[in-house]
């Protein structure tokens, strides 16, 4: 049956995926051609359900040949079926009905737990902890059920109540809470305050929500503070509303500015955005960090204020999202986001990296290669370029994390041992003044080797590779001596690379047990305790290579200039 099934899914994605294929190839009578292969796919359907040997699913069957189809488009236009609207709710709103708290699976114990509350939501306001298993809502059990089944267990409308049974680590008993849902708004600035040098800084994670009115409350406070520059950190920001983009970038440059010009194939899809209001601060030196995943929003507020000539951009290159989503209403209270328009920002760039409509010999997406980008020009005259993310006037080399330190994080061994060490200290100094002691790094150490912890070594794994690569090649015999000498000291060694590699696994410790007590605020204060681009951008603030990276002249330096700043 489930062959059978999966038969007829695969006839239908084909048919709908080729309506796709057919938006991309010019058609004397492009009408026509649609309204063809929407008869022959509804007939393909009907024809199905009537004479196929077994019944069909209709909901299932359409929404995933409606979802190849989609895909075939690009990874930014989806369908959300009517039981499936509050995933498209909260990517608008940034706000669900719900406890408010990050869920994690455990592999190992086959559970969902509790990952991290948020501050001042229903999971924080009853009790729950990091680490507490979830067993049990109302009279549901959670045994084998994933933890996509468990969130949408724990979402519900706002107002409605629940009972929640949970096992936490070091109780022997089982604990219930009743926690009335509530509508959870994802925070978009989790921390703002004070650095040294009278720098103030905004850490800016999502365009979805209020988070304008957020980010202006915390830039007031900051100057009231005395806060004389700006850092503004959209590191990991995936975007979201455009609007909201254009009201922060509005605060610090002055109304009536052109920021963003969106162009779709109608009328309707085309708009422009302006500066609306009087700036708050037209002066103020302003850095702005980006990072890989930067994107859409983010990138038009990082690109905009580049082009405007009213920020550094520092970081890594962001995304290159230059598409505009839209949600367009269905029947059957059904919901679709379909991309509508690409964004171009001030200098006139579009930064969108990769080109939806074409696809190589091989049939795959492919990024613009640097000969096909064209340059644009800064408001004073800087180089720019489109179709390639906004690169940084600054751009740093991202920092590689040690290969344990992956493992020891994947195999919860950083999580359980926060877990235990929260149950063995009820409270600990301010986020600003907490640090991991020797003695709590040996007793990590210890808890490690007592979980007969294992990880991969890629060292020898390439040693491996490359010792049959020889022998094969017939080298081996007289590189022997070579090979042992490098198998001894690439040998596996726990307690060496713990050793090595303590300030890193040391911190993202502090991290996680930091969490238990305050929040997201706190792994962010945590975090910029050894954060490199923050520390580029307050060297940078207090240089006169601040304005010189302002000026018609700058060239974007790379990570091997930045040492210029260390002077």
């Amino acid at each position: 049956m489930k062959n059978s099934i999966k038969k007829i899914v695969i006839i239908a994605a084909v048919l709908v995926g080729a309506l796709a294929i057919y938006s991309f190839r010019p058609s004397k009578n492009h009408n026509f051609e649609m309204a063809k292969n929407i008869d022959i796919f509804n007939a393909v359907v009907k024809e199905l359900d009537m004479f196929y040997v077994d019944t069909i699913d209709a909901n299932a069957t359409i929404k995933r040949a409606i979802d190849v189809m989609l895909a075939s488009l690009d990874p930014y236009t989806s369908y959300y079926p009517a039981e499936d609207q509050s995933e498209l709710e909260q990517m608008i709103k940034g706000s669900y009905g719900g406890i408010g708290s990050l869920i994690t699976y455990d592999p190992k114990k086959k559970c969902s737990m509790i990952a991290e509350p948020y501050e001042g939501m229903p999971a924080a306001e009853v009790g729950l902890k990091v680490g507490d298993v979830l067993l049990q809502i109302d009279t549901v059990s959670l045994k084998d059920k994933n933890n996509q089944q468990v969130s949408e267990m724990l979402r519900g409308e706002v107002g409605t109540s629940f009972t929640l049974k949970v096992q936490r680590p070091g109780v022997k008993k089982p604990m219930e809470f009743t926690i009335v849902r509530k509508s959870v708004q994802l925070p978009t600035i989790p921390y703002y305050g004070m650095l040294k040098d009278s720098v103030g800084y905004i850490e800016l994670v999502s365009f979805s929500g209020t988070p304008a009115a957020d980010f202006k409350r915390a830039f007031l406070d900051l100057k009231s503070q005395g806060a004389t520059s700006l850092v503004i950190d959209v590191r990991n920001n995936g975007g979201g509303l455009l609007d909201e983009a254009v009201d922060i970038i509005n605060y610090f440059v002055p109304k009536g500015k052109t920021i963003v010009t969106t162009k779709g194939k109608i009328k309707q899809a085309s708009s422009t955005y302006k500066t609306k209001n009087q700036p708050l601060d037209t002066e103020i030196p302003i850095v702005v960090l980006v990072s890989g995943s930067t994107a859409s929003a983010a990138e038009i507020l990082a690109g905009s204020l580049q082009d405007l000539d009213r920020a550094v951009v520092l970081g890594t290159k962001t995304f290159g999202k230059g598409l505009v989503q839209i949600p367009r209403a269905l029947p059957y209270g059904a919901n679709m986001k379909l991309t509508s328009a690409k964004y171009y920002i001030p200098s006139g760039r579009c930064v969108q990296a990769i080109d939806y409509s074409y696809r190589g010999p091989d049939g795959k997406l492919e990024r613009t290669p640097d000969s096909l980008l064209t340059i644009f020009h800064t408001s004073i005259g800087r180089e720019v370029k489109d179709g390639i993310g906004v690169i940084p006037d600054i751009e740093v080399t991202p920092e590689k994390l040690p290969n344990i330190l992956f493992y020891l994080v994947n195999e919860n061994m950083t999580f359980d041992y926060a877990t235990e060490y929260a149950l063995k200290h009820k409270t600990i100094p301010p986020a600003q003044e907490f640090a991991l002691t020797d003695a709590d790094y040996t007793e990590f150490k210890e808890f490690v080797k007592g979980k007969d912890f294992k990880y991969d070594q890629q060292s020898e794994k390439v040693l491996k590779s490359l010792r049959e690569i020889a022998e094969f090649e017939g080298y081996l015999e007289d590189a022997q001596t070579e090979f042992t000498a490098l198998e001894q000291k690439l040998s596996h060694n726990l307690e060496k690379d713990l050793t090595y590699f303590e300030k890193d696994i040391k911190q993202m410790l502090a991290i996680e047990i930091i969490k238990r007590y305050y929040y997201q605020r706190g792994t962010t204060i945590e975090r910029l305790k050894q954060d490199e681009d923050v520390d580029i951008a307050l060297k940078l603030l207090r240089t006169p290579l601040y304005d010189e990276v302002l000026s018609p002249s700058f060239k974007p330096l790379v990570s091997d200039s930045i040492a210029s700043l260390n002077q």
